[in-house]
């Protein structure tokens, strides 16, 4: 049977907008010759949609956008995710042929762990579900779904199903395609059924939705998957008879099917009148898309984050503050790729504790880069600070407070930019030190979206370093990789004087920030005490 997947980049609450991208996607699979195809987890209002679940006409609107794209669909099955507003609400998917919704399949297993929050918005569904796209049957889950053996996979499976569909909205994380990949090919082997797993594309604030579609044959074999990080039509032929001639060979679900099909609804059955291949002609065969390198994959997952978070806001422009140093360079590179260089600006920004090389190199990226680079320097605003605060000061020793004021400048010339021009503040902090607090509020913590929030200061430099390989005419100097990191706040200031060496703070903050360990278990690692 021919499927297709549609990887659909989806915005939260756009519902016409969304309708129209899954009629798009609806009509070039039929176009394609597909009997059947997919399309994510609430496409219809796309996810997550939160608190948007708890208003009634946002609810009946989306029910609304699904009934008119079911009016729309012959010769062809849909699978659609939407919000169902029953006795609750329900994360469900809907099957759509023969111009109406034809039956409706309720997620079974509401993820509450991580980024999820579905208990708070979704009753459960208590029912796996199969139906019959022209003569093959077809298993029908939801994401979460399938991330567990048994229900309703294994239910499905022993009533017939010979292909089980997932539709899905799976939140990227460094590594997660290649793991989840490897669950979906066991899930088909312990099930003997071929597996379709479509997937949502696309950043939605903090978040970023890879894709990374895929289908599966009854061996966990890949035999089609989409690309990450854009949104794609994947269509292949997948041998069912394949899986029923496996089951044939392996007789120990025999027992266990005979409790297991009553316990299974029936969504019907449907002819779609898609074109059959005659006897001895070659399947299609899905493009399977390579999986990039670790470092390639977290940088496109950041450039499709921060394409996404300007234009879903409503964003033209972006800004941000450019110093010469490693984070801001960064931050730079990838608003570059997400955006264009026409669509952002720089503010080098010096003070009398700012280095000649770091500026220097801040305006020579720019230029290489070809951005808008503004010279605003906060010398005059400094002293004026300063003055101002002197007669309270009388008696107390410049420290951390000067430091502070210069980086609040700074902040507030950037937001002044913002308001006047209606561009996005980028902001330029990495993890490694806003876990420790080493930024200032009100300061470099000031904007509109934090690119590098969840990458660390050592992973910055490899990252920079796999940007900087990536082209032939490497726009970064040479000495923004090799200085030492410093803020520049005070003379002859590097981080080294307020952290541990980078090396050494990055997997300390690993441990206990992503593992959740203590003390002990961080010294049983080989971490120094002190």
């Amino acid at each position: 049977m021919r499927i297709a997947l549609a990887q659909l980049n989806t915005v939260v609450g756009d519902l016409p907008g969304n309708a129209a991208l899954i009629e798009t996607a609806v009509a070039d699979a039929k176009s394609a010759g597909a009997a059947l195809v997919l399309v994510p987890e609430l496409a219809i209002t796309g996810y997550p949609p939160e608190d948007l679940l708890l208003k009634e006409h946002l609810l009946a609107a989306a029910r609304a956008e699904l009934d008119g794209i079911a009016s729309r669909t012959h010769g062809i099955v849909a699978i659609v995710g939407f919000p169902e507003r029953d006795d609750d609400v329900y994360n469900s998917a809907a099957v759509l042929a023969d111009g109406k919704v034809q039956a409706v399949y309720r997620k079974l297993r509401l993820p509450n762990y991580g980024v999820f929050d579905e208990l708070r918005y979704f009753q459960s569904g208590t029912t796996p579900m199969i139906i019959v796209v022209d003569g093959v049957t077809v298993g029908l889950s939801i994401c979460e779904d399938i991330w567990m053996p048994g229900a309703p996979a294994t239910p499905e499976a022993l009533a017939g199903a010979r292909l089980i569909v997932n539709i899905s909205a799976s939140p990227f994380h460094a590594g997660k395609a290649a793991a989840r990949e490897q669950m979906i090919a066991q899930r088909a082997r312990d099930n003997l059924a071929a597996i379709a797993f479509c997937a949502l594309v696309g950043g939605q604030d903090e978040l970023v939705f890879d894709g990374s579609s895929v289908v599966v044959d009854h061996t966990g074999a890949a035999v089609a998957r989409a690309p990450q990080f854009e949104p794609a039509l994947l269509v292949c032929d997948v041998d069912t008879d394949a899986a029923g001639s496996a089951r044939l060979r392996d007789t120990r679900p025999r027992l266990a099917t005979r409790g297991e099909r009553p316990l299974v609804e029936h969504g019907g059955s449907f002819v779609t009148g898609a074109p059959v291949p005659a006897a001895g002609t070659r399947a299609q065969e899905g493009t399977v898309a390579e999986r990039p390198p670790a470092v390639q994959e977290v940088y496109e997952a950041l450039v499709l984050g921060t394409r996404d978070y300007v234009q879903k806001n409503g964003f033209q422009h972006v800004v941000l503050g450019l110093s010469g140093g490693v984070d801001s360079t960064l931050v730079l590179l990838i608003a570059v790729d997400a955006l264009g260089a026409d669509r952002v600006s720089v503010a080098v920004m010096p003070s009398r504790h700012s280095t000649e090389g770091t500026q220097g190199d801040a305006r020579r990226l720019a230029a290489n880069l070809g951005v808008q680079c503004l010279d605003l320097p906060i010398h005059d605003p400094m002293a004026a600070y300063d003055e101002l605060l002197a007669g309270v000061f009388t008696g107390r020793d410049p420290d951390l407070t000067e430091e502070n004021l210069q980086a609040r400048i700074r902040g507030n010339l950037l937001m002044a930019l913002s308001n006047k021009f209606g561009w996005m503040v980028l902001t330029t902090g990495n993890k490694s030190e806003m876990s420790v607090g080493y930024s200032t509020l009100y300061g470099d913590s000031a904007g509109g979206f934090a690119v590098i929030k969840d990458v660390p200061k050592t992973l910055v430099y490899e990252l920079t370093a796999w940007r900087r390989a990536r082209d032939a005419s490497d726009p970064v100097p040479d000495s923004i990789v090799s200085r030492p990191p410093s803020a520049e706040l005070r003379p002859e200031q590097k981080d080294s004087d307020s952290l541990p060496p980078y090396e050494l703070l990055d997997p300390i903050l690993q441990g206990y920030v992503e593992h959740d360990l203590g003390p002990e278990a961080l010294f049983a690692r080989g971490h120094d005490a002190d």
